[in-house]
């Protein structure tokens, strides 16, 4: 297997909590062990790898065992308190026997929401790859609410895809406790077929995407098709596979037919386009006419104030807003010249106007071509 070539040079390797603990309350070494000497395996022949794992929580369960009266999310803080270190001591234990040092980068939404955030976990993430390191990445589930509550990130999944974003990985590999994507619940029809391949996530791949979390995850397969819509959209291909199939990370790695192959759609963006892509930082939401939406997509227009139907949410100039079609299709995304207060006053306007009605001009577009996305 390890003869075989390389068809990725940087890779991001999720790894989900029921995965780690093999269905069960507590971590489960061996488990661990097997997906570290993979790695370490593609780490020997020089390949980049980045590991988002979950299993703090599980490790803090497991350490703390279980009391009477504690639950909710100050009690699973604690335990993710408890259960990091856990977890960060086995993994230095496990690389230590191949001679790799691990680092630890520990992430909320709110750290990368903002472009300087943004740059600052993309260079030390780089940094750490060029030194040869191995980074651990987790959700910082202590202080990030949003984790617990399954949302935002939900299991890492869509930190995972955040994670390849910001380091311009070639491949996300989000290893479960399933084979991958099914045009069925498996569980419920034995006849339920594996889907192979998926060119384009539409809507009728987000409804096969039954979301069943359990309580030893906040994640199902609908956050994992929302994190490879992220990943796929900022060219970085994406599989979901059985992380208990032998040598899985290996036969990705060399480009084997494993789990759910999700296809990039878009070819690799440069840094400032993946940051606005996030959707990490958007502070308003733009409603176009049929005119503007035509003009953004085929003829890659601006986006004036003339074209502008509604505004929703506040922002200031040089956040990042959401466009919307008419029929509330998002089509885009850009850095806005004008804040929400200033764009609910010229909107549906001639950009000749915009002096006269603001009293000021910051260009005659409301988002410039070069600051939009239109996917």
């Amino acid at each position: 297997m390890t003869d075989k070539p390389l068809a990725y040079h940087r890779i991001v390797a999720k790894f989900g909590t029921k995965l780690l603990t093999g269905g069960t309350d507590c971590l489960n070494t061996d488990i661990i062990s097997n997906l570290v000497s993979q790695i370490a395996a593609l780490h020997k022949r020089g390949l980049e790898v980045v590991a988002v794992s979950s299993g703090a929580i599980a490790a803090g369960r497991h350490k703390l065992g279980k009391i009477r009266g504690h639950k909710g999310i100050p009690y699973r803080q604690i335990l993710a308190s408890l259960g990091q270190s856990r977890l960060m001591n086995i993994y230095e234990q496990l690389f230590e026997n191949y001679g790799i040092s691990i680092a630890q980068a520990l992430l909320t939404k709110e750290d990368i929401s903002d472009r300087a955030g943004y740059l600052n976990a993309r260079n030390t993430l780089l940094a750490l790859l060029e030194l040869r390191a191995i980074c651990i990445v987790n959700e910082n589930d202590v202080v990030a609410v949003d984790e617990i509550q399954e949302a935002k990130f939900g299991d890492n999944d869509n930190l995972s895809a955040m994670v390849a974003n910001l380091i311009d990985a070639d491949l996300l590999i989000m290893l479960t406790d399933t084979a991958g994507l099914y045009d069925a619940d498996p569980q419920r029809h034995p006849e339920a077929r594996l889907i192979s391949r998926v060119d384009r996530i539409d809507a009728d791949i987000e409804k096969l995407a039954a979301d069943t979390p359990d309580d030893k995850g906040t994640g199902g397969m609908i956050t994992k098709i929302e994190a490879a819509k992220l990943a796929t959209a900022s060219g970085v291909a994406v599989v979901i596979a059985d992380g208990r199939q032998p040598d899985v990370i290996l036969k990705l790695a060399a480009g084997e037919a494993v789990g759910t192959y999700f296809a990039p759609v878009a070819s690799k963006l440069e840094s400032r386009k993946r940051w606005m892509m996030s959707g990490l930082c958007v502070r308003g939401r733009l409603f176009v006419d049929s005119g503007a939406s035509r003009a953004l997509k085929k003829q890659k227009r601006s986006l004036l104030a003339a074209g502008i139907q509604k505004v929703e949410g506040k922002c200031q100039r040089g956040d990042i807003v959401n466009i919307y079609s008419e029929d509330g299709s998002r089509i885009g995304c850009g850095i806005s010249n004008y804040s929400s207060a200033d764009i609910e006053v010229i909107k549906g306007t001639h950009s000749g106007r915009i002096a006269d009605l603001l009293g000021y001009d910051y260009g005659t577009e409301v988002i410039h071509r070069n600051n939009l996305i239109v996917f």
